[in-house]
């Protein structure tokens, strides 16, 4: 009986513990679930005609973070949302195109498929992980049990629901994976290229090393190559768009919210016997923790308010890090490391040494007169990063500084400013501050700053407003009136998944490609905050004018003549050198003559890199023998085997049904990719989200 009653509290996570979004999403489809919503006209969006209205996508979408979190144990992140909508988006397409294919190739599922699955000797994971005993064993008898009890009826309708769906998967992937297959010269070739070990000399003439003055490329040539090779200066259509962003960021109201709720907890504690554990187990945002940390270790807002005095004393609130936070040192304990905290004024090295040495001694006597150090600091010293804070350079361990400043400041006195010492960098001033061997005990409350819902409604409704006024009156006009920063994307095409600042954005990228120039958007949620945005430029998809591409179309020529001679000067070498490539610079005296590491044909060659033209051209060649002229990512290459591994016979025989199983599963991966791939591409999509999620 109590394997019954887990198997109903069980009930309604049926479908949830499936974690797979392709066959969640099916069996809300086909459990007409989504029909009873109504409100169709609705719609977000359409896949080859078929519709998909608000509310079947919020319950797609409410199914899928419920998943989610099961999985998970957590809210999903606010900064995430807009990429989970996506991804229930791509599920959704993925769904609809997949559930036209079962229908196109006539594939079907049988009850007694689903039974005979169901009650098998190998049961779904998903309902046979629910019935682990404490030894960790399938107990099938209560499995069964919980299976044929009447009360578990609507709870197994469902399970059998995600059943189908995942036989259906499974029979739609056989269908299309029955013709991949991997041929025993494919094994072969794929041991070889992970197995054969090779070793050559080489001398190559790089495109580099032909000075460009020495070809001419005329205007009449570059026409005629950019005539000839349309492929290489065509273009996507592409888009630009201006864009004013409005970030949402906490308040100063935010910022001082969380402040005076740190204050009241602080009065609290003083008047309360609990430990600071229980205030922080309430009021904290990041789990309790009592942490020993040294000097440096201390959050700078902890440091600058801090001293020994104040042992046991609640401090705070304190800034930072975008947070506020109640700090308690409550103890110290000793440290056989010493900390060391230091001023320094430096006078930079000027290559004068007598020179740099007479400046640093006149600033020394400067200070012994009277200056402020901290004055003398940000006048004189050349350490710019500090200067502004009085040559303040905080708390250091040994080891932190060159050897000269080190010994100085650990072996100088508190307070005593020295005489100039010389580093690599020039001449230092010091004047230690203090000293310490302790750690400290500290505890803490953090509360991160976060904009309030008040806080998103009134940057949004700015956003609107500027939206408003920007398509009445005109973007640039509104903007420079409110003073808005105006940004410009760099062009990108419909495939973009990321534009700078805003962030991945797919809806305002089918804004800017469904609208013309001058077209102001209405507000899109971008990357943690909100973009208004005008098509500023189109560029249409076809071979870009010749004058906008001269110079382009002048160096692919100029690269290409490059190549030539570099062939005919390795074409010359091979006649004059036959296997003595050492002999090459005789020849062309900027040659590189060199002899690689051992290398595969799949791998970096050392010396070379990522060269597999010449790695095959080597593979088929002779101990001994000299390729032909190679064509490399840098110029022209030649080539001499000097050794290479014998086919070993016995360790293919031996690896060959791994290598099998490896190398199909790889294609049959790529094959399903491709084949979504190209249905999501054939497919008529149309994406309106941005209509109903732009907040």
């Amino acid at each position: 009986m109590a394997m019954m009653a887990k198997m109903r509290s069980l009930a309604p996570a049926f479908i949830l513990s499936v974690g797979v979004l392709f066959v969640l999403f099916m069996v809300i489809s086909d459990s007409n679930v989504l029909e009873a919503l109504g409100a169709r006209s609705n719609n977000v969006g359409s896949v080859n005609g078929k519709k998909i209205s608000y509310q079947e996508f919020s319950s797609f979408l409410d199914r899928a973070t419920e998943n989610q979190k099961a999985q998970t144990g957590q809210e999903i992140p606010e900064e995430n949302i807009d990429q989970f909508r996506d991804q229930v988006w791509d599920a959704i397409v993925t769904q609809t195109l997949t559930e036209n294919q079962i229908k196109k190739f006539g594939i079907k599922v049988t009850d007694e498929e689903v039974r005979d699955y169901i009650l098998g000797p190998n049961p779904p994971e998903f309902l046979k992980k629910n019935f682990i005993d404490s030894t960790g064993k399938f107990n099938r008898e209560m499995y069964e049990s919980a299976l044929f009890d009447a009360r578990n009826k609507k709870a197994l309708v469902e399970a059998e629901e995600v059943v189908r769906q995942q036989l259906l998967s499974q029979k739609l992937q056989s269908y299309l994976l029955a013709t991949v297959s991997v041929s025993d010269g494919e094994l072969k070739q794929k041991f070889i290229d992970q197995n054969t070990k090779m070793q050559a000399e080489f001398v190559s003439v790089d495109l580099a090393s032909l000075p460009d003055t020495d070809f001419k490329t005329s205007e009449d040539e570059v026409k005629k190559y950019y005539d000839e090779h349309p492929d290489q200066f065509s273009v996507q259509a592409q888009r630009k768009l201006k864009f004013v962003f409005f970030k949402i960021q906490p308040s100063r109201n935010d910022s001082d919210g969380i402040f005076k709720n740190l204050q009241n907890v602080i009065l609290k504690a003083k008047n309360d016997t609990s430990s600071f554990k229980y205030f922080s187990d309430i009021y904290s945002e990041v789990p309790y923790s009592k942490d020993t940390m040294d000097i440096t270790q201390l959050p700078t807002a902890l440091l600058d308010n801090f001293d020994d005095s104040k042992i046991g004393i609640m401090i705070g609130p304190l800034s930072a890090n975008n947070t506020y936070g109640i700090y308690k040192v409550s103890g110290t304990v000793p440290s056989k490391d010493v900390l060391v905290r230091a001023s320094h004024i430096l006078i930079k090295s000027t290559g004068d040494d007598a020179k740099d040495l007479a400046e640093a001694t006149r600033v020394y006597n400067e200070v012994l007169s009277g200056m402020n150090f901290s004055d003398a600091a940000a006048k004189y010293s050349s350490d710019y990063g500090n200067a502004k804070n009085g040559g303040e350079l905080g708390w250091f361990g040994k080891g932190r500084m060159v050897k000269e400043f080190e010994e100085a400041a650990f072996n100088g006195p508190i307070g005593v400013v020295q005489k100039p010492i010389k580093t690599n960098y020039g001449y230092h001033i010091i004047k230690v501050t203090g000293k310490t061997s302790k750690k400290y005990i500290v505890e803490k409350i953090i509360n991160s700053i976060k904009p309030s819902a008040l806080t998103r409604d009134d940057i949004y409704n700015q956003s609107n407003d500027f939206a408003y006024l920007a398509e009445k009156n005109g973007f640039e006009k509104e903007a420079d009136l409110s003073k808005y920063k105006i940004e410009e994307t760099p062009s990108f095409n419909e495939e973009s998944g990321y534009l700078p600042v805003i962030g991945v954005n797919k809806s305002l990228i089918k804004f800017a490609f469904e609208n013309g120039v001058n077209t102001v958007s209405q507000v899109f949620k971008g990357n943690n905050g909100y973009v208004i945005a005008k098509v500023s430029e189109v560029i249409n998809e076809g071979v870009r004018k010749f004058d906008d591409v001269k110079k382009q179309a002048q160096a692919l020529l100029l690269k290409e003549k490059k190549y030539a001679k570099a062939k005919s000067i390795v074409e010359e070498m091979k006649k004059k050198l036959g296997t003595n490539l050492a002999g090459a610079k005789s020849v062309y005296n900027r040659a590189l003559y060199d002899t690689t590491g051992i290398f595969t044909t799949s791998g970096s060659i050392p010396k070379l890199g990522l060269e597999y033209n010449f790695a095959a051209k080597v593979y088929n060649l002779s101990i001994g023998a000299v390729s032909e002229p190679i064509k490399g990512n840098r110029g022209y290459l030649l080539a001499k085997l000097l050794s290479k591994d014998a086919f070993d016979v016995n360790a293919f025989n031996t690896q060959k049904t791994m290598l099998r199983d490896r190398t199909l599963q790889e294609k049959k991966n790529s094959f399903v990719s491709q084949w979504l791939a190209k249905m999501k591409k054939d497919a008529d999509i149309v994406d309106k989200r941005y209509l109903f999620y732009n907040r």
